[in-house]
């Protein structure tokens, strides 16, 4: 069963099946700080781990759990606060924490649809030439799921393409896939944090390169 409806949600109903419940419902904002949102999310969690507690529980988390920059924010305490109360309450759980998500329609903020809506409508932004991210295609994580959720259980997993991408990467696939050349302006600024993967994502994308994970979403999502 899926609970949600966004980008995840739809991308999860191929592989939907009765054993799992897949929650997929939650704050997609990590900017949020209005604690009624994430006391919904919350309670209807609470909800339906009581309600199917024989079933497996997968729950989306986020990477940036890792950024020491954001470990006060609001939306990393309450997902860590969701995380804990999973392995508290949930029979078998899986959790992934998801980087950048790249995939049809979605939050229109997400870092790849950014910079891609402000080079398409030719929109001047800021790019900070020390920022690194972490990609995953909405994609991957379906396959990722479909292959390895039967046999990881009550465990937490990195889930994103293990390769740190400086923005200006982003940029070019984005440049030559819409033939439009980015305007923006380049500070000396920007961080990243490390992040562990393990075996079985670093095994997943096993063959592939930065340069064709990067192209390829720009060939899919573009």
């Amino acid at each position: 069963m899926i609970i949600g409806n966004g980008l995840i949600a739809n991308s999860l109903k191929f592989i939907d099946t009765a054993d799992n419940i897949f929650f997929a419902s939650g704050v997609s904002n990590s900017l949020e700080t209005r604690s009624s949102e994430f006391q919904r999310e919350f309670t209807l969690l609470q909800d339906n781990l009581k309600k199917y507690s024989e079933h497996k529980f997968i729950y989306f988390s986020t990477l940036s759990i890792n950024d020491q920059s954001k470990q006060g924010s609001h939306y990393v305490l309450h997902k860590l606060a969701m995380e804990e109360f999973i392995k508290s309450h949930a029979r078998q759980y899986l959790i992934l924490r998801i980087g950048n998500i790249v995939g049809r329609g979605g939050n229109p903020n997400t870092l790849f649809n950014y910079l891609k809506n402000q080079i398409i409508h030719n929109q001047t932004f800021t790019v900070h030439s020390k920022a690194r991210r972490l990609l995953i295609d909405m994609d991957d994580i379906t396959e990722f799921l479909s292959v390895s959720c039967p046999d990881i259980n009550n465990s937490v997993i990195n889930c994103a393409f293990p390769y740190y991408y400086n923005l200006m990467e982003i940029i070019d696939v984005i440049e030559k896939k819409t033939q439009q050349k980015a305007i923006y302006d380049e500070v000396n600024e920007g961080d990243f944090y490390k992040v562990l993967f393990e075996d079985n994502i670093n095994n997943f994308f096993n063959g592939t390169s930065p340069e064709q994970y990067i192209t390829t979403l720009s060939e899919k999502y573009i």
